[in-house]
């Protein structure tokens, strides 16, 4: 009888892919504890989907789930390694088969994958082998379509406008201008949410190219105003009008005089320049240095926004996830991913994901308040 109870208890997998940032661990507890509370056998897979092609498994008891929901990182591991584009020593290969195979030979009921963009597309391809898949979204720069906040951010909001807050008194001491950096390839929601709060002078984010001008006008005005210094808050993915309008001109050359493949190939290495540009912020160090006189120096947040305890909000949203998750497994829900909209957890289906961006709209209510206090966005 005790066999048969546990041959018909549900068996889920979980993994955690992409970058580390906080909040994961306490998202492996939530699923983790909801599951046992209805029965369920747990399977953690280590270093995200490298783990699941190569069977690393272990089994997540009691003790592997208690206090962890403080611990930054996660228990698991992670990697950036994805199914059907898997790093080996002859080049890229597919190991959907191994995956699927790993998935069958657990008999999985179910796979919760955390993480960011490429995790919600390794998700969807395993979804569409038959697999049932559900994920959490993960990402300290809040980018991710169809859910209002995504594990970790709130974290590296604070983080980074601590930063700030900190730097302004050394930049007040000094008379100087000091850029800080903050992830955000393609988007600015990060670095906004810290410069609102954190006071930043100057905001520069991927979705409005600036003007060396403008920046240097808003400088100049607060020296004017007795305020000889300047903080600039700069997402990494930022850029200048000229950078963007260069971009923006090959794009139209290559829809206009180039066809199939070649087009889709010139298209992906322009988007991989689009967010490329690493020596940004130097650039834009240097010539402000140059053109004002003011020392300027650079602050680059980079893996610092990833690491440590998670916030008290994120703690929250981690939860709140990660037991709807649960309870959508026992309903039979997959191929979704588990969103925050209006304060409502919500399944989102992968395909509505995957391949989307969500840039932070010029008409935001954060963006219109920077405005209203005088915040400067360069242009």
């Amino acid at each position: 009888m005790k066999a048969e109870r546990k041959r018909m208890s549900k068996t889920i997998g979980i993994l955690t892919a992409g970058s580390d940032c906080p909040g994961l661990n306490a998202a492996i507890r939530a699923v983790g504890k909801a599951a046992k509370a209805e029965g369920m056998n747990v399977i953690g897979f280590l270093d995200g989907f490298q783990g699941l092609v190569n069977d690393q498994a272990l089994s997540l008891e009691g003790e592997m789930l208690s206090g962890i929901l403080t611990k930054g990182g996660t228990i698991l591991g992670t990697s950036r390694e994805m199914p059907h584009a898997y790093t080996a020593e002859s080049g890229v290969v597919d190991r959907t088969a191994d995956a699927v195979d790993v998935y069958h030979r657990h008999h999985l009921d179910a796979l919760v994958c955390l993480g960011g963009r490429e995790t919600q597309e390794s998700a969807l391809h395993l979804t569409r082998q038959g697999l049932n898949v559900l994920t959490l979204p993960k990402g300290v720069d809040n980018d991710l379509p169809e859910t209002d906040v995504s594990l970790g951010c709130d974290t590296a909001m604070g983080i980074a406008a601590e930063a700030i807050d900190r730097l302004h008194s050394t930049a007040h001491s000094h008379h100087r201008i000091i850029i800080v950096e903050v992830t955000g390839r393609t988007s600015g929601w990060l670095t906004v949410g810290a410069g609102v709060t954190g006071g930043a002078d100057i905001i520069l984010i991927p979705e409005l190219p600036y003007q060396l001008e403008k920046i240097i006008a808003a400088i100049q005005q607060r020296n004017q105003a007795g305020k000889h210094f300047s903080i600039i808050a700069v997402a990494e993915g930022a850029m200048s009008q000229d950078q963007a309008d260069f971009i923006s001109r090959i794009h139209t050359m290559n829809e206009r005089n180039r066809t199939g493949e070649e087009r889709e190939r010139v298209k992906e290495q322009l988007e991989r320049l689009q967010m490329d540009y690493r020596d940004n912020t130097s650039m834009l160090a240097n010539r402000l240095e140059q053109t004002t006189d003011w020392q300027t120096r650079i602050t680059i947040l980079g893996y610092l926004l990833r690491g440590g305890i998670p916030s008290i909000g994120d703690r929250i949203l981690a939860t709140q996830l990660g037991t709807v998750c649960v309870r959508w497994i026992t309903e039979g829900k997959s191929g979704v991913m588990v969103a925050m909209q209006k304060s409502e957890v919500t399944p989102v289906p992968l395909e509505k994901v995957v391949g989307q961006r969500k840039p932070l709209s010029l008409s935001h209510p954060w963006i219109i308040s920077a405005r209203q206090v005088g915040t400067s966005f360069g242009v």
